[in-house]
């Protein structure tokens, strides 16, 4: 099972930093979102240092945000990058595979 399964995602970004919101379809699935979809998953996940990633967490919303600081590659202006904006950053964390039984 990937993370796509139960959930989708929008992707944003701010100079070098890129936000990727996690929003689980069903209430019931974000209690295994949120033990799964750690910041240090996240990280590994995307090649990043787990040091730059941030996650909130927004329960009321069944609903995380993870804020990458230095993913872009210097940001719109600056990136050679072919997605300098990291729009596709939220279909590549979607990939993530889940622990089929639940547990984190």
């Amino acid at each position: 099972m990937k993370l796509h399964d139960l959930a989708h995602g929008r992707t944003g970004d701010k100079g070098d930093t890129s936000n990727i919101s996690v929003i689980a379809y069903r209430p019931e699935d974000f209690p295994r979102l949120e033990a799964q979809v750690t910041s240090e998953r996240v990280a590994a996940h995307l090649g990043q240092p787990s040091e730059a990633v941030t996650r909130y967490v927004l329960p009321k919303l069944c609903a995380m945000n993870f804020v990458i600081r230095g993913a872009l590659a210097g940001g719109v202006t600056r990136s050679l990058a072919l997605d300098a904006h990291g729009k596709c950053l939220s279909s590549v964390l979607l990939e993530m595979p889940l622990n089929p039984r639940g547990a984190g």
